[in-house]
């Protein structure tokens, strides 16, 4: 809790002291009297605004906060109420000559003061204002922020009240057209995990994560003490890995981030089994370490969106061109040790050094590859290694299409739909 005098209560202590100078020196006991009791005044006004802290004693205030939604996207609009109640009739008394603020980071305010709405009852007031995301994260809101002052008005005290709360901000998702007959030739439509009857239901293969519990063969799994599943990929759907590939420069990573999370949504949308890959994705993984999360269904609902993009919340870019090789490079052995048979690998990258270009072409061994390549490069040494970049994975048999930073994530989904062709 924070003290100070208004200027009334300054105004009084000048006078008091004025008062018991002048006392002294004309020899005047009223006006020595006159300004002890204006000390007297502003001492008790500090006391009694000290006691009555609304955040401390049997007395204090229930503080409540709601955001909804939470998480929320960036660039989306999300409401908060703050409830305060008093739970006694000395809460109420205090509850009556507070005022509010609130106080939020700076990419949910965009550095402008927030414009609430309170509504007061006998002891409850509630609080009610819009917050605007600006930017993917976790960041700070709260907490409640009171100005009080006693009744003479000689003494204003600020405390904060309640706990500080998290708002979740997930990156902006375009709606992107779920993946058709349009991906790929009807040859390959198996590629996609195009539903088509079993033709043999008879081989089986070790469970894998992401494939369908409906090709569990329970019988067999019984026998074995192990799951096993009917090995014919074409009766289900493949399952689809987004790889995120993050740039250093951090003007370009929202981007990057938000057309893999279009991408991945797009999948599951198309009943894909689909899971993210990237530096620091991994539950308990470092800021820098690469994983997997695991893979989520379109059959689960909202909390399969969620999942997906939970997992972006906490991405950070790397520091240096050579944290980021790492990272990717640790990407595609967790790809090749997870085993991709049959897999689907949906990369966003950037322009890749050789060894980076080398390695994921290899996961494409294994596995339908198809990239996104961002090609808009600050100097010819990016663009050039952008070129090679896709070069090199069209070689491997990747399905490669070009991307600039900032362009409409329909517009680079439609042209990497339109390279299979």
């Amino acid at each position: 809790m924070r003290l100070r005098p208004t200027v009334r209560g300054w105004a009084l202590a000048a006078a008091a002291l004025v008062s018991l100078q002048l006392g002294v020196s004309l020899g005047s006991l009223d006006l020595v009297r006159a300004g002890v009791l204006l000390l007297l005044l502003v001492g008790a006004a500090f006391a009694a605004v000290a006691l009555g802290d609304p955040a401390r004693g049997r007395r204090r205030l229930d503080v409540v906060r709601e955001v909804a939604p939470n998480p929320v996207h960036a660039g989306a609009e999300a409401q908060v109420r703050v409830d305060v109640r008093a739970l006694d009739g000395g809460g109420r008394a205090r509850l009556a000559g507070l005022r509010f603020a609130e106080q939020a980071a700076v990419e949910l305010s965009g550095g402008r003061a927030l414009r609430a709405r309170v509504r007061r009852a006998a002891d409850h007031v509630a609080v009610t204002y819009p917050v605007r995301t600006t930017q993917r994260g976790r960041w700070p809101l709260g907490p409640l922020v009171v100005t009080r002052t006693d009744v003479f008005g000689v003494v204003r005290a600020r405390t904060t009240l309640g706990e500080e709360s998290e708002v979740a901000v997930w990156p902006a998702v375009s709606a992107l057209p779920a993946p058709g007959d349009v991906l790929v030739g009807e040859p390959d439509r198996v590629a996609l995990g195009a539903r088509s009857p079993s033709t043999d239901d008879a081989n089986l293969r070790d469970y894998r994560e992401g494939d369908d519990l409906r090709r569990v063969h329970w019988r067999s799994s019984a026998r074995r003490g192990a799951l096993v599943v009917r090995s014919d990929e074409r009766a289900g759907m493949r399952p689809v890995t987004v790889l995120i590939d993050l740039p250093v420069r951090q003007s370009t990573v929202e981007w990057t981030i938000s057309v893999a999370a279009s991408m991945a949504l797009a999948m599951l949308d198309g009943g894909h089994p689909v899971r993210l890959v990237g530096a620091g994705i991994a539950t308990g993984s470092g800021p820098g370490a690469a994983g997997a999360s695991g893979f989520v269904h379109a059959r689960s609902g909202p909390e399969a969106r969620a999942a997906l993009l939970d997992a972006t919340i906490d991405l950070e870019p790397a520091r240096s061109s050579a944290a980021a090789d790492a990272h990717l490079l640790d990407a595609a052995r967790l790809l090749h040790t997870a085993g991709t048979d049959g897999e689907i690998v949906i990369a966003v990258l950037g322009p890749l050094s050789a060894p980076a270009r080398a390695a994921l072409a290899h996961v494409g061994d294994a596995a339908h590859g198809w990239a996104l390549v961002q090609a808009d490069g600050r100097h010819a040494a990016d663009s050039r290694d952008a070129q090679h970049t896709q070069a090199a994975l069209v070689r491997a048999g990747w399905r490669v299409a070009p991307a600039t930073t900032g362009e409409d994530a329909v517009a680079c989904w439609m042209r990497l739909l339109g390279s299979a062709r």
